[in-house]
């Protein structure tokens, strides 16, 4: 009878090859479950559409440069204000503003807004707790008539709540 011999066999390589890619297919399975779990890819709903009016928003950011208003937008862990100024300092008012807040990654956590105006140019909404971490803001302001849907100011803000 022969001695069984030392060292790698077949049978060794076979299975170190298996465990490998083993591995390998297990972490990308992860990897893909995760991307596809929390990040759906979409950055805008019907891009397309968006895209064919991409010049209109161009006039229209023109027209809200020209307004010379300013704007400042706080959020902290019970809601969102914005107060908005115009060129002279004086508070702008009468305004509709809506809009949302969400997390920049997915928009499972994203919460529609509309605000109120609570003093002159003061527009602000009460939310409940807000986790920390990082948040969009996105709002539009537009005055309030009847027949016409036009958005006279549009406000994007990106802003961390601390723990």
């Amino acid at each position: 009878m022969p001695a069984a011999s030392k060292g790698i066999q077949g049978r060794h390589v076979l299975l170190a090859m298996v465990v490998f890619f083993g591995i390998v297919f297990a972490v990308n399975g992860i990897f893909l479950y995760s991307a596809l779990s929390t990040y759906t890819g979409v950055v805008a709903q019907e891009p397309y559409r968006k895209g064919l009016q991409y010049n209109q928003r161009i006039g229209e950011g023109a027209k809200q440069d020209a307004l010379g208003w300013r704007e400042d937008v706080r959020v902290d862990r019970q809601g969102v204000t914005l107060r908005l100024v115009d060129r002279d300092g004086q508070p702008v008012t009468g305004l509709k503003v809506a809009g949302f807040i969400g997390r920049p990654s997915t928009n499972q956590q994203d919460i529609r807004v509309a605000l109120r105006e609570a003093n002159a140019g003061i527009y602000s909404v009460q939310l409940e707790t807000l986790q920390a971490g990082s948040w969009i803001v996105n709002l539009e302001a537009s005055p309030f008539v009847a027949d016409k849907d036009e958005v006279t100011y549009r406000t994007r803000k990106r802003i961390w709540l601390k723990p």
